[in-house]
């Protein structure tokens, strides 16, 4: 599981102008529409391809929770591309993101300064270029640990830096220990 790429996804799914398919066989319809076939629905599921056959004509009604978990992330992978694409445009070129977290933050800094880790609420508004970052990185697969750096820039440079008007000596933000992560819109 993937805390910071399933964090933006949600972000992202909140756009969504109507809800995705909720019963099985109406989500195995749309992926069986979405990649023009039912065998190609059954290797992205890994199930046989008679077994998405008879979720699509409706015979079988409720599927193993392993499978209807792996069903539900996908259809909603493919739900309203349009929408999904406007609102990552929109939050990377001028609404930014939100990140609200609780986490041990901490910083590298010069000695006599009260850099010590502790754990912190913050409720923090990105500005557009970081989130435009944050999506960049997540289309090109990046893993949490690079997400997660690139959280930690942000919040240095829009938290603790704010903008340039304070901390300027700050070299190094930790973000550790991560206990709550939402993002916004």
């Amino acid at each position: 599981m993937s805390l910071f790429g399933d964090g933006l996804e949600a972000a992202v799914q909140k756009a969504f102008t109507r809800p995705a398919p909720k019963s099985a066989g109406a989500q195995m319809r749309y992926l069986v529409r979405q990649m023009k076939g039912t065998r190609a629905v059954a290797q992205l599921l890994r199930v046989s391809q008679r077994t998405v056959e008879r979720y699509v004509k409706d015979e079988i009604k409720k599927p193993r929770p392993h499978l209807a978990a792996r069903l539900e992330r996908e259809v909603k992978k493919r739900w309203q591309p349009q929408i999904r694409a406007r609102a990552r445009q929109q939050a990377a070129t001028t609404g930014g993101i939100v990140i609200d977290t609780r986490a041990r933050l901490g910083y590298t800094a010069p000695i006599g300064s009260t850099d010590e880790d502790r754990v912190r609420h913050l409720t923090v508004a990105l500005p557009p270029q970081y989130a435009a970052r944050l999506f960049e990185a997540q289309e090109a697969g990046a893993g949490d640990a690079q997400l997660q750096q690139i959280a930690a820039d942000a919040l240095k440079e829009v938290y603790f830096q704010d903008g340039g008007r304070r901390a300027g000596s700050l070299e190094d933000v930790r973000f550790t220990d991560v206990q709550h992560l939402e993002f916004e819109l």
